[in-house]
């Protein structure tokens, strides 16, 4: 570019940095229009870690993006809460045991009836996955 006027270097400069910006709002535009996936109703769940099998029962309600539900299991009926955006979705479940409180947080992928992906609980970790019943 030493050999280009400044003017022509400038008008060059400009119109990279133009053609960034408009990309940029694009791809933010996209992002915002992505519908969130539709999670709501009954899944059954099975989550594996080092400790072992869980499965439960997820009830989600859902309202837009923010989700909120129950995870019903042997260990009692527990409140959850979350998110989707597009097919991404995370959601958290808070514990009390006679060992403590924790926070399980579940993120993963939406496709259609099934969902899947990872959880992390203090230092345990593990995968997840979710099919949604049929409604009765």
């Amino acid at each position: 570019m030493n050999n280009i006027k400044p003017t022509r270097r400038a008008q060059i400069i400009g119109t990279v940095i133009a053609l960034a910006l408009l990309a940029a709002v694009a791809t933010a535009a996209r992002a915002a229009d992505e519908a969130p996936a539709n999670v709501a109703g009954t899944w059954q769940f099975t989550a594996d870690s080092p400790q072992g099998t869980f499965t439960a029962t997820l009830t989600i309600q859902q309202d837009g993006g923010t989700l909120k539900g129950t995870q019903k299991s042997d260990f009692g009926e527990i409140p959850i809460t979350g998110t989707v955006k597009g097919n991404a979705i995370q959601f958290t479940v808070n514990l009390d045991s006679p060992n403590g409180s924790f926070t399980v947080v579940h993120d993963g992928t939406v496709t259609g009836d099934t969902m899947k992906g990872t959880f992390k609980m203090n230092d345990s970790s593990g995968n997840w996955s979710a099919t949604r019943q049929a409604q009765k």
